[in-house]
């Protein structure tokens, strides 16, 4: 056991610090602007681009080296080899027209996992919002600020939590809730140690519990007579809601696409590439009928299918955790900062003194 948590602390050791955590977050919502540019500017970058991983995969220099080195020989030779003649038999087009259908499919399937993913991220967001709003106009200020405090606790808490499951999270107990707890007072130094029995580290109860306080803040208000059924009603399906959209996150995190299919679609790319590449390079002329603009003309073609088949795989591969630390994923630190900014905006809302209008004189005040 004991080391089992030193591990776990190794782990969040590894993770990065708050200023990381938030350099990381601005290159993303730059990275996000750069979507209306033109052309030739969209052209200039590097970072959150295809080129970085396709500059770095073996694959992409294996298949072009091949290629080199077939047109190196065609180029030395004077004769044109019996082997020429036997593969311009063979039909590489139609394993790459397979190879592509195999790839966009699974781009469509990981980009729909990444916008679910979103969404639920977004109706978190929006649940805590609904009920700051509900508390602010519903209940008195103290128990008001309570539930919306343990609401937003809840978010940033799942957040952290999500380490448990799948490819972890950059996002720990000491780089990031207990930065929002120090500057936002989500939680009391009692409440913290009454949790602490679960470790937010590496487990969703932090979230769960949470949430429960949350119900019980909400019957705790009807039960004074603050609100009716139907208010708690009402409020306990906003907490419920956010629940279930948190759980999504979890769900789709513990369960990535399946390694079969992923084995699959890397088996298809290292064998069809170099298959292209020789295909590509025998057919581009030997001995006497060689052209040094010719063999330029189709290493291009070459170095385009490595674009497209390496390409097309790590965007769908980037794409199955989007609670990570890449460029590409989603924006966690711009939710949590806003939903704070609203709430806190939404239960400090003022309006300025004024009459009351004479329609409203003989109606008795809410208790």
């Amino acid at each position: 056991m004991k080391d089992s948590f030193g591990e776990n602390d190794a782990v969040v050791e590894m993770r990065p610090d708050f200023n990381g955590l938030k350099s990381i977050e601005r290159h993303r919502r730059e990275i996000l602007l750069r979507a209306e540019l033109p052309f030739w500017r969209i052209l200039l970058f590097w970072s959150g681009t295809c080129l970085k991983d396709i500059s770095t995969d073996l694959l992409v220099w294996l298949t072009m080296a091949i290629y080199v080195g077939i047109r190196i020989c065609a180029n030395s030779l004077d004769y044109v080899p019996d082997s020429v003649l036997l593969l311009e038999k063979t039909n590489i087009g139609v394993l790459g027209g397979f190879l592509s259908f195999f790839l966009v499919l699974f781009v469509n399937q990981t980009n729909g996992r990444f916008l679910e993913m979103y969404g639920f991220s977004k109706a978190c967001s929006g649940r805590i919002q609904d009920i700051a709003g509900l508390a602010r106009t519903q209940l008195p200020k103290e128990l008001g600020d309570r539930l919306v405090r343990h609401f937003n606790a809840a978010q940033v808490t799942g957040y952290v939590g999500l380490n448990a499951i799948g490819q972890g999270s950059p996002y720990s107990k000491t780089h990031f809730f207990d930065v929002y707890n120090a500057k936002h007072h989500l939680l009391t130094p009692e409440e913290l140690r009454e949790l602490n029995r679960h470790d937010m580290d590496h487990s969703g109860l932090y979230m769960k519990e949470l949430c429960t306080w949350c119900q019980e803040d909400v019957v705790e208000a009807r039960l004074a007579g603050y609100i009716d059924r139907y208010q708690e009603k009402l409020m306990h399906e906003k907490i419920l809601d956010f629940r279930a959209a948190m759980d999504g996150m979890y769900d789709y995190s513990d369960q990535p696409p399946h390694f079969f299919y992923i084995h699959f679609l890397v088996l298809l790319s290292a064998l069809y590439l170099p298959l292209f590449a020789i295909d590509t390079a025998y057919a581009a002329g030997w001995g006497e009928d060689t052209y040094v603009g010719l063999d330029v003309l189709n290493g291009v073609i070459v170095f385009l299918q490595c674009i497209f088949v390496v390409g097309l795989r790590s965007l769908g591969t980037k794409m199955i955790d989007p609670y990570g630390d890449d460029l590409e994923d989603l924006s966690v630190i711009l939710y949590v900062e806003a939903t704070l900014e609203i709430c806190s905006t939404i239960m400090n809302s003022k309006q300025p003194q004024r009459s009351v209008p004479r329609t409203y004189k003989n109606v008795s005040p809410r208790a």
